[in-house]
């Protein structure tokens, strides 16, 4: 197990009213598999810390990394990172954590990603790493959201669309122009992949929509070996 590391914030970026991406640089960090977190600890004058868990959003990149943050409503410590603590200052954090929910272009077969709100962050380090791997394999990701502006990484998120089949839900309120109207997902919202039985899935988001997701793939016949979760809240 790795220990404490003092991590520097050198960068923050807005991606929903209350998501960011916060990258820090971390001296001598270890690097990471797409999929793993961090620990994240603040300490305050008085001596009191805190510690909370944040999905790493993209692959290695020598000393540095990205997290993404949602800001929850009377939350300790999610409000201050999302907007208070300022570029230059340090925290300290310990990882990289989690084995189990992990993807690397070393493992063959289609990939199946699907995402709750900001479930997206693992995703998005598994997606990133898939388009920069020579891998030929077919991808998709399905991002299920409440309203528009609620998706994450819309940008980067329409570009990767012409290499992966990419796919936004929303729950409550759809853009105009949407064919699909608003409503939960269901089976046909799954991208249907070439021998879905040898497909890895990833489904990350709220424990309802985790397991409702699952529910779904078990039932598009993905295996349930290759069906991996993480949830929250």
């Amino acid at each position: 197990m790795h220990g404490w590391r003092r991590a520097r914030l050198t960068e923050r970026t807005r991606q929903t009213a209350t998501g960011r991406t916060l990258e820090f640089e971390v001296p001598r960090w270890p690097g990471h598999l797409p999929g793993q977190h961090v620990d994240v600890r603040l300490t305050a004058d008085n001596g009191y810390q805190a510690v909370r868990s944040y999905s790493l959003a993209a692959p290695a990149d020598t000393d540095r990394i990205e997290l993404g943050v949602q800001a929850a409503p009377g939350g300790e410590v999610s409000p201050y990172l999302a907007d208070d603590l300022p570029v230059g200052a340090e925290v300290e954090v310990k990882g990289p954590l989690g084995g189990w929910f992990v993807w690397t272009p070393e493992k063959p077969g289609p990939l199946l990603l699907v995402a709750g709100g900001s479930g997206i962050v693992p995703l998005m380090a598994m997606l990133r790493a898939r388009l920069a791997s020579a891998s030929g394999d077919p991808c998709a990701l399905v991002h299920s959201v409440r309203a528009p502006d609620e998706v994450w990484y819309a940008a980067e998120l329409d570009a990767a669309g012409a290499v992966v089949d990419v796919r936004r839900l929303y729950t409550r309120t759809a853009p105009d122009g949407s064919a699909r109207p608003p409503g939960r997902m269901t089976e046909p919202d799954l991208p249907v992949l070439p021998s879905p039985k040898d497909a890895r899935c990833y489904v990350c988001g709220p424990t309802g929509f985790v397991e409702h997701a699952a529910a779904l793939l078990l039932a598009a016949g993905h295996a349930p070996d290759r069906i991996r979760t993480e949830r929250f809240g």
